[in-house]
């Protein structure tokens, strides 16, 4: 995981761009996440965006103190215009030197700032990579911001208090292969998933 500061929008804008390839008749079909279809994914994406855009500006509430399991999200009839309008106002929120410092809280945890933006980074590039896969779409995660995703999740496989994988069981996946395979495997996803 890394201490210094990046920038999370061109993964957000990668977001943002696959959401705006999903067709009306994709939104019941299948993920890689477990009883979530399209619909919730994009629902959850919504609200994870507005939930760590909330915690770089350190504005803690309701959408900070939510926990992600707590309903299964969905969208809403504005979910196109809504969901890149919150994913740039999350990149923004993360480019103030600010949202690195101190403390603050995501999904009902308080962590450091920096911890935060690197799950930020990975719940960006699993969840892209949930949707580019659920809908047929190429993926081309932001390199840093995938190294990130990637150090964060390995960090908390490596935690012993954690009993391995921090969203599942981890998937074993070569050493060698690339590093989304090997960061989709420790989000406790198959990197050769299809629906």
């Amino acid at each position: 995981m890394t201490d210094t500061m990046f920038d999370l929008g061109p993964q957000t804008r990668v977001v943002a761009r696959l959401a705006e390839g999903v067709r009306d008749e994709q939104l019941a079909d299948v993920t890689p996440c477990p009883g979530c279809a399209v619909r919730n994914l994009l629902g959850h994406l919504t609200g994870l965006a507005g939930a760590f855009r909330d915690a770089g500006r350190k504005r803690l509430g309701a959408t900070t103190d939510t926990a992600p399991d707590a309903r299964t999200p969905d969208i809403g009839p504005g979910w196109r215009r809504e969901l890149p309008e919150v994913l740039d106002g999350l990149a923004e929120a993360w480019r103030d030197p600010a949202a690195w410092d101190g403390v603050t809280r995501a999904g009902g945890v308080s962590l450091p700032g920096a911890v935060a933006a690197a799950v930020a980074a990975d719940e960006l590039v699993i969840h892209g990579w949930d949707l580019a896969r659920a809908t047929g779409q190429e993926y081309d995660p932001d390199p840093v911001a995938l190294e990130a995703s990637y150090g964060f999740l390995r960090a908390a496989a490596e935690d012993p208090s954690r009993g391995g994988g921090i969203f599942g069981p981890v998937v074993p996946v070569p050493d060698g292969a690339p590093l989304l395979d090997r960061a989709v495997g420790l989000s406790g996803r198959d990197p050769a998933w299809k629906p």
